[in-house]
């Protein structure tokens, strides 16, 4: 795991720390609603980023006779859980908060503290996010923010930066929904700002729980790895065809390759060996994150072939 992805959750962690504090502490002074629910969000992500960085941990075993090919795809599920908490905690507590604040309005005298609180929170928040958009700018390139997005195999990055976007946003509506309960004498309007909150968090969660979904599932290397590799077996004097190449992302930085390839007739057994080693070091060389390679060897009719009775067999299972 790039260090990167660490320094931006270690930041994520010291802001929304600290924010909890200052916010539950408010909200015990004032009882407002959208305060609280605020201060939920901010305990909820101070959990989420130690899930991440105990994550990170995990991921970081070594392969053994149970995991032959390691532990770095674990990230995914913690990422996964982090979508299920801020789901299930932070979007269901606000929501519940801010419904019964509807339902029983509470007038909130003097709002000052909340301002205050509000304009900290901002300050921190602000800092880790731009923590976050840096680390998730570096890995950008040319690629629209949607796109990168999608096709991102670190979800440690997203998911802050994703978290952190929500909590600003919370930030702008419990501001004024404490305003507007307090000038427009309406004190709805304060647990109105905490079903929002609720909504905008359950938003997040959907969002993280869906990209981090197809991660666990099973995610292809870039197009352009791909792409690349593809050329440097073509390329190779002694393959006659390339039937096949299949790539899975374990982890952030862990592929692994599985290449099938028809070798010319006339190439003996001791030079494909040969060749399989050379194209396995080229690879590795340029593509680092390719943990993993395997190579076989099969002629194009039998891949065909094989690819034609799997198709049969898929329909008679469906």
């Amino acid at each position: 795991m790039a260090s990167g992805s660490q320094k931006v959750i270690y930041a994520a962690l010291v802001g929304n720390a600290l924010i909890a504090v200052t916010k539950f502490v408010a909200a015990s002074i004032t009882g407002s609603s959208a305060m609280f629910s605020e201060g939920i969000h901010s305990l909820v992500d101070t959990g989420n980023q130690g899930l991440l960085l105990y994550g990170i941990r995990r991921s970081k075993r070594p392969a053994d006779k149970k995991h032959p090919f390691g532990y770095a795809s674990e990230i995914y599920f913690w990422a996964f859980v982090v979508a299920i908490l801020i789901f299930a905690i932070g979007a269901g507590v606000s929501l519940y908060e801010g419904i019964q604040k509807v339902l029983h309005p509470h007038i909130i005298d003097d709002p000052t503290i909340n301002y205050l609180v509000l304009a900290l929170a901002m300050v921190f928040e602000g800092w880790a996010w731009l923590v976050a958009y840096r680390a998730f700018e570096s890995t950008r390139g040319k690629r629209s923010i949607f796109q990168a997005v999608i096709e991102s195999k670190d979800p440690t990055i997203f998911t802050v930066l994703f978290e952190d976007t929500a909590a600003m946003l919370g930030l702008v509506v419990a501001f004024f929904g404490i305003l507007g309960a307090k000038y427009l004498g309406i004190p709805e309007l304060d647990g109105a700002a905490s079903i929002v909150i609720g909504l905008i968090l359950a938003g997040t969660a959907m969002a993280l729980a869906r990209e981090t979904m197809g991660l666990l599932i099973g995610e292809a290397a870039a197009p352009e790895i791909v792409k690349h590799i593809k050329q440097i077996v073509e390329d190779n004097p002694a393959i006659d065809k390339l039937n096949e190449i299949r790539t899975l992302h374990r982890g952030p930085n862990d592929v692994l390759l599985a290449i099938s390839v028809d070798y010319r007739n006339d190439i003996p057994a001791g030079e494909v060996e040969n060749t399989n080693y050379a194209m396995e070091l080229e690879i590795k060389k340029q593509y680092p994150v390719v943990k993993r390679l395997f190579l076989e060897v099969q002629s194009a009719k039998h891949h065909a072939a094989e690819l034609r009775r799997a198709r049969r067999l898929r329909k008679k299972e469906n």
